[in-house]
């Protein structure tokens, strides 16, 4: 089935040669328009906003355009690829915006995986746009590059690896839990993958009532004083496993890897690689729990694997699999709330309502109903609404 798709969109990019073009609100340009369109009559236009700054809004496309802005150093489960090869997914990221939100999206794929350089080339282009998604930027860098621009710019800023992210997994987990019979303060999370979207899932979740999560990367459990963690996890140390900084010889600090953080768990959120979970694992945890295995394109275990160890819930991040779990349930309605209501700065008090949003779009959630379809004709204006 993947490779099918993999030839498919091969030849459909070679194709069209590119997925995105521009095209005029005025129609065709005649001899009668132009001289309104373009010079002399635009001059007037200019002039107008030189003495107007906040005409910018009313009289151009700005703040109904967004960039998408990428280093190419973190794409989809390719790495660090490149800016040139990133391009066909921001590409695709700004249909998404415009099919399901009416927002004009525009690729902007920087050649230089410097955090200075890509906060100062982003800040310089406020000007021309109305919002900001940062997309495919590795961590750590990726967390100073965003708390810098929310800081410093005057328009909205999203890093949807995140923030998006995080909002669709909290969506997820509410229906799951609800269905499961448990609240978010009783769960036992354990979130795999401590980059970019797994530190800021674990952030939104504690922020959003969670009382127990431990975070795991390639070395184990992250906990308190544990040697070799960045700036991010220190911070995500001081908030999950807390049991540890009593000593790691305490009933119910997590210390080993994986297998030893799942045993008696409820919930577990994959955004590392593929194949880490098995269904051996999965029979150590709580009874009928939750899995969200979010790799892509393999998640972390197929379905079908995790439902053989017990699982009760399953999502993964595939269209092919019931419970997507994927990041377009949420960025174009935030974007949109955004630019309609004139809000500067994204909280996670608006993200918390916007996953409320989308979970609230399930009627009657069940095991392979937890989320809306991506294709919800009124999940932009829910998700819009709680962005106030």
């Amino acid at each position: 089935m993947d490779e099918e798709i993999n030839e498919q969109a091969l030849a459909l990019h070679k194709k069209l040669k590119g997925k995105i073009s521009i095209e005029s609100k005025a129609g065709n340009v005649t001899p009668e328009n132009l001289p309104i369109l373009y010079t002399p009559g635009v001059g007037a236009v200019s002039a107008y906003i030189a003495e107007h700054p906040e005409a910018v809004n009313s009289m151009t496309n700005r703040a109904n355009t967004v960039a998408i802005v990428t280093d190419g150093t973190a794409v989809l489960g390719l790495g660090n690829i490149g800016p040139k090869a990133a391009l066909p997914v921001m590409e695709g990221k700004a249909i998404l915006f415009k099919t399901f939100a009416g927002i004009d999206a525009v690729p902007i794929c920087l050649d230089t995986q410097d955090a200075e350089e890509i906060i100062r080339t982003v800040k310089a282009m406020e000007p021309t746009f109305g919002g900001i998604n940062l997309e495919d930027i590795a961590a750590p860098k990726a967390f100073t590059i965003l708390a810098r621009l929310k800081n410093e710019m005057q328009i909205p800023v999203l890093h949807d690896d995140q923030q998006g992210t995080a909002v669709v997994v909290l969506a997820g987990l509410i229906n799951s839990l609800a269905v499961r019979g448990l609240t978010l303060a009783q769960a036992r999370i354990v979130v795999n993958g401590a980059g970019a979207a797994g530190l800021a899932i674990a952030s939104l979740l504690i922020t959003a009532g969670a009382k127990q999560i431990v975070v795991t990367d390639s070395h184990g459990a992250i906990y308190k004083g544990r040697e070799g963690m960045n700036e991010e996890k220190e911070r995500i140390a001081k908030v999950t496993n807390m049991v540890c900084s009593l000593g790691l010889d305490k009933e119910g600090c997590v210390s080993g890897g994986l297998t030893e953080a799942l045993a008696g768990a409820h919930v577990f959120v994959g955004v590392s690689k593929g194949g880490v979970l098995t269904a051996e694992m999965i029979r150590t945890m709580a009874e009928r729990p939750i899995i969200f295995a979010l790799a892509n394109p393999v998640p972390e275990i197929f379905p079908d694997e995790a439902h053989a160890g017990g699982a009760y819930i399953v999502a993964t991040g595939r269209s092919d699999f019931p419970n997507q779990l994927n990041n377009v349930l949420a960025f174009p309605g935030i974007f949109r709330g955004a630019i309609d209501n004139g809000v500067r700065l994204i909280t996670d008090e608006m993200l918390i309502r916007a996953a409320r949003a989308i979970a609230g779009a399930v009627e009657a959630p069940d095991a392979e109903h937890i989320v809306p379809s991506v294709f919800d004709t009124t999940l932009v204006k829910r998700v819009a609404d709680a962005i106030r």
